[in-house]
C-alpha cells in the first residue's frame, strides 16, 4: 500500500534541489528579496512561476485581464478550468500552491499612475511582463524604476527564442533606449520596441504566414516554447542581479538566444535606438507596417 503524501510544507526542503547553483545563505537571501511583476500573460505568468521556485519569498504583481480560449497556446495559467477567471487571481494560486507561504500581493486593476507608489514599495527587482503593446504603461513604469534605482529585467518572446535586455541603476535607462518620444504613434513604438529588443533580427527569417502579424490591431504570432525561454533567462538574470553574483549585460547590451537556428546574438547597441543602424531598421520596419492591410 502506497503511504500517504506528506502535506506539511519546508521551505527548506522544497527548494534544496536549487543548493548546489546557490549557497544554503543565498538561497535565504532569496527568500527575503521582493520581485515585481506586472503582467501575467503569456510570459508574465511564467516569470512568476519560475522565480517562486527559484525560492523568492515575496511578490507583487499586477494585471486586469482574464484568461481566454486564444491564450492556451502560450500562457501559464490558461485552461479550460481557468477561461473568464483573473489572470492575477489564477497566478497567485498556482505560484502559493507551489510555496504556500508566499507573499504576495496582487494588483487586479493593473499597474496605474494612482497605485505606482505602492507597486514598487519595497521592490528590489521589476520583471516585466506587459502586454507588448502596453507602452503607457510600460514607459511609465521604466521611469520610475529609473528614478527609484531599480533593476529591470524584460524578455521578449520571439517567434522560438528570447530577446532579453536588462536595465540597471546608473546605466542606460529603458526609455532612454527604446528613444520612444512624445510625438510617436503606437505602430512606431511598436517598431521601436521590437528593434530594440532584437536588433539581430533572427526571426525575420522563420516567419511563414507574414498576414499573422497585425500592429494596427494589436496582434501577433506567439509560441510557448519562446515563453518558457523568457522565463529561464529572465530567472537567471534576476538571481544574478538579487545575489550579486555573475555578469551581468546591461544596455545598451541586448542578448538573443534563437533557439530554431541555435544561434546567440549578443549585440552592444550604442546609444540604443538612437543609433544610425537602429534607425535604418526602424524605418524599414515602420515601411513594412504600414503597408500591411
Amino acid at each position: 500500500m502506497t503511504a500517504a503524501p506528506v502535506l506539511n510544507f519546508s521551505f527548506a526542503t522544497a527548494f534544496s534541489r536549487t543548493v548546489g547553483w546557490v549557497t544554503p545563505a543565498e538561497l535565504e537571501t532569496l527568500r527575503r528579496k521582493k520581485v515585481a511583476v506586472a503582467g501575467m500573460g503569456g510570459v508574465g505568468g511564467s516569470h512568476l512561476l519560475t522565480l517562486t521556485r527559484l525560492g523568492i519569498g515575496t511578490f507583487h504583481i499586477a494585471d486586469f485581464d482574464r484568461f481566454e480560449v486564444h491564450n492556451f497556446n502560450r500562457q501559464a495559467g490558461a485552461f479550460m478550468s481557468t477561461l473568464g477567471e483573473a489572470k492575477v487571481d489564477v497566478l497567485a494560486r498556482m505560484a502559493q500552491d507551489i510555496h504556500p507561504d508566499l507573499k504576495l500581493k496582487k494588483f487586479s486593476a493593473g499597474v496605474q499612475p494612482e497605485n505606482l507608489e505602492d507597486f514598487f514599495n519595497g521592490v528590489d527587482l521589476y520583471v516585466d511582463g506587459l502586454d507588448y503593446f502596453a507602452f503607457q504603461a510600460r514607459e511609465m513604469v521604466y521611469d520610475y524604476c529609473q528614478r527609484k534605482g531599480i533593476p529591470i529585467v524584460t524578455a521578449g518572446p520571439i517567434a522560438m527564442g528570447a530577446a532579453m535586455l536588462v536595465f540597471m541603476p546608473g546605466r542606460m535607462g529603458a526609455n532612454a533606449y527604446f528613444d520612444w518620444r512624445r510625438e510617436d504613434d503606437e505602430v512606431t513604438k511598436a517598431a521601436k520596441f521590437l528593434i530594440g529588443l532584437t536588433p539581430s533580427l533572427p526571426h525575420l527569417r522563420q516567419l511563414v504566414e507574414k498576414s499573422s502579424i497585425d500592429f494596427k490591431a494589436h496582434k501577433g504570432p506567439s509560441t510557448p516554447m519562446a515563453c518558457e525561454l523568457c522565463a529561464g533567462v529572465a530567472g537567471v538574470e534576476a538571481m544574478k542581479i538579487l545575489l550579486k553574483r555573475g555578469r551581468v549585460r546591461a544596455a545598451p547590451y541586448s542578448i538573443h538566444f534563437d533557439a530554431f537556428e541555435n544561434r546567440l546574438h549578443i549585440k552592444n547597441v550604442w546609444w540604443g535606438n538612437r543609433h544610425p543602424l537602429q534607425r535604418l531598421k526602424i524605418a524599414m520596419a515602420l515601411r513594412g507596417f504600414r503597408k500591411a492591410p
